[in-house]
């Protein structure tokens, strides 16, 4: 019995484990700060695209408008920082807040779709956010975009890729296994119930749209909390960040890891955030990759990288 509680742990946060002792190694082996710049903005990434992934790949809710939700965090935090004089922790809260409460609005008529419709719904409140930051210039600074000031919390600040890496690292660590014990919960196969058939989970007495909304809504905060710290990481905002280019790149990170899979997620984060600067050599052709892997991956690997490549060792092994 004990043999099989050990061996059921391990199978659940093995990857955990091995994810936190290479984050521990990365800042002894990276040559330089370049290099740890790259890897918090994959940390970054692989947060967000964690929530979409519950979302998206356990909940079967395709959103193709969560950049929006992370432009509203970041501009949050900017605004209320630079023209109002808050402070940075506070702004951060009140962009989740903002968050929070916009996708509980939108989630009960939005989440009513399904397919494309849903995909296109999403798509236009994407739109309609990236479109509001833009035109509010006064605030947001436009198209010219604004400087954020450096995270202080109790008199803390945060300032360096070193001090920068470990905050980002330990949030994902965290966020990791908050998402693995929710998937591997009474709450996460309810999730993937809906995914498999909405009808059937009604059947079985789930409360399909509160679960629908809950996780909505909770990616769309995730989302804003990391849109907060992306902007006070980078130091500077641009309307790029709520943009179309970004909610497609995020969920192109969710299907190339892997739909309904939590290391996929981080896989893929990295895989995409690693691109462009393989490609740096080749610019403007940043959008026609993204494309082809997405084409590739849906022909050759079309439950993602992480599962079947899971698969596929599971058949070996048989």
């Amino acid at each position: 019995m004990t043999a099989h509680v050990n061996e059921g742990l391990l199978r659940r946060f093995g990857g955990l484990v091995v994810i936190g002792a290479v984050l521990a190694l990365l800042p002894l082996i990276l040559p330089n700060n370049f290099y740890l710049d790259l890897v918090i903005r994959m940390g970054i990434n692989a947060i967000v695209v964690i929530a979409l992934n519950l979302l998206a790949g356990y909940t079967g809710q395709i959103s193709l408008g969560h950049a929006g939700f992370m432009g509203i965090g970041a501009y949050s935090t900017a605004i209320l920082t630079v023209h109002f004089n808050w402070p940075p922790f506070a702004a951060l809260l009140a962009g989740m807040v903002a968050s929070g409460v916009l996708a509980l609005l939108v989630a009960r008529p939005i989440l009513k779709l399904k397919g494309h419709y849903l995909a296109m719904a999403t798509l236009g409140l994407g739109m309609i956010i990236s479109i509001a930051i833009t035109n509010e210039a006064k605030f947001t600074g436009g198209p010219d975009g604004i400087t954020v000031p450096a995270l202080s919390f109790l008199g803390i600040e945060i300032n360096g890729e070193k001090q920068w890496y470990w905050v980002v690292a330990a949030l994902l660590l965290l966020v990791l296994g908050g998402a693995i014990n929710l998937v591997n919960s009474p709450a996460g196969r309810a999730l993937q119930s809906i995914h498999g058939s909405e009808v059937a989970a009604r059947v079985v007495g789930v409360d399909t749209a509160a679960f629908k909304t809950k996780m909505f809504v909770f990616s769309a905060v995730i989302a804003s909390f990391m849109g907060s710290v992306a902007a006070h990481y980078v130091g500077f905002l641009t309307p790029g960040i709520a943009g179309f280019f970004h909610s497609v790149e995020l969920m192109t990170m969710v299907v190339v890891g892997g739909m309904a899979s939590i290391y996929g997620s981080v896989l893929g984060a990295v895989l995409l955030t690693l691109l462009p600067q393989l490609l740096a050599k080749f610019e403007g052709w940043e959008t026609v990759a993204f494309g082809a892997i997405l084409m590739l991956t849906m022909i050759f690997l079309p439950k993602g990288v992480v599962p079947s490549l899971s698969s596929l060792w599971r058949k070996k092994g048989n």
